[in-house]
């Protein structure tokens, strides 16, 4: 598995706290994670990252060179990361296996205080982001595969992901736009702790919760209509992607997973300085039609894109163009959608019934 973490516009001065010691030493606890007899050959930097460093490692075994990718954490928080991301890429890689390096172990260093790891399989990538026809499809084909569509199913996650060092809990809801309120709420409130308060994203937030969310989400599981939580990736930026250099298939990486409607992981593909863009959103349409009301997908791309970027915001608080995208995006909705729900559920009440009179007449 190959890190290529790049900036998306933010300082490229992010100091790194993992100690340089832990990619050029080989801590026990990472011996004891490969197979008996494993001789330990070299380890290397290999890819770059702001929160992590990583490394690759060659070992022998059984008189076979073989290679493995080291990903190192700090503290508590960098605790929480190795193991919630093992979690993350365990679940992708039990639903499509080619898709994602496979993981092997997490724990803690030895002989480095604080130190943690992410033990992977190594994938060789050529550099390039996956072809759109190739990409969306893998990714449809894990969304269709993890859909789960029993009355017991339900949006979120048991372990919290993160959104670089951003730490966010999930939980579980049977109702999307339950999910999506709560915790997005709770990222807006984590935003203005970290940048401090702005007037323009208080005010939008109000109308955005009573008017926006309700309008674009509530009608996903209205009457007839459902959706099915799927697992996603979560973060499925072209960082986080490859191709392998020996096959080409895509390979993705860093997973963020929980589970969600599947249209929120297209709304990183709206981002403007995302290679995985609206030729990849109309590839996976292709493979994953879009929700009813087909017409409201657009908007709800945009929902989900401004959730992006209020990460985007937490994470790069130095940064004010995330903030300006994150208000920008919301003024537009906000705007959009005066009414909220009340106005479409009258509108379509009426529909009905017009419809119901040309019928009987």
């Amino acid at each position: 598995m190959d890190a290529n973490t790049e900036d998306q516009g933010a300082e490229e001065t992010q100091e790194v706290k993992v100690p340089i010691e832990a990619i050029q030493v080989i801590d026990p606890e990472v011996v004891a994670k490969l197979p008996h007899g494993t001789r330990i050959l070299t380890i290397a930097a290999h890819g770059a990252s702001f929160w992590t460093r990583t490394a690759r490692l060659d070992v022998e075994e059984n008189g076979t060179r073989k290679p493995y990718f080291l990903k190192t954490t700090y503290g508590d928080l960098g605790k929480e990361m190795m193991s919630g991301e093992f979690a993350c890429m365990t679940k992708v890689r039990a639903i499509t296996p080619d898709l994602v390096p496979a993981p092997i172990a997490w724990g803690s260093y030895a002989s480095i205080p604080h130190v943690h790891f992410l033990l992977c399989e190594f994938r060789p990538m050529t550099g390039e982001v996956p072809a759109a026809v190739d990409l969306a499809e893998k990714i449809a084909e894990l969304h269709r595969r993890s859909s789960v569509g029993d009355g017991k199913a339900m949006f979120g996650s048991d372990v919290p992901t993160f959104h670089g060092n951003v730490r966010v809990e999930h939980g579980w809801s049977h109702f999307w736009e339950e999910y999506f309120a709560r915790t997005t709420w709770k990222l807006f409130e984590l935003e203005l702790e970290t940048r401090g308060d702005n007037d323009e994203v208080t005010l939008n937030m109000v109308f955005l919760f009573e008017k926006v969310i309700p309008r674009l989400l509530r009608p996903l599981q209205m009457g007839e209509h459902s959706i099915k939580p799927c697992l996603i990736h979560g973060d499925l930026w072209h960082g986080n992607t490859g191709s392998d250099a020996e096959t080409g298939v895509p390979i993705i990486f860093d997973a963020a997973s929980f589970y969600a409607h599947n249209e929120y992981e297209l709304g990183v593909w709206r981002q403007p300085w995302n290679k995985i863009n609206k030729a990849y959103r109309e590839e996976y349409h292709k493979h994953f039609p879009k929700s009813w009301p087909e017409e409201d997908f657009d908007d709800r791309n945009a929902l989900y894109a401004i959730r992006v970027n209020l990460l985007d915001s937490i994470l790069y608080k130095d940064d004010p163009s995330y903030r300006q995208m994150l208000i920008s995006g919301m003024r537009e909705l906000v705007e959009k959608y005066p009414g909220g729900f009340q106005e479409w559920e009258a509108s379509r009440i009426k529909g009905d019934a017009e419809l119901s009179d040309v019928i009987v007449s």
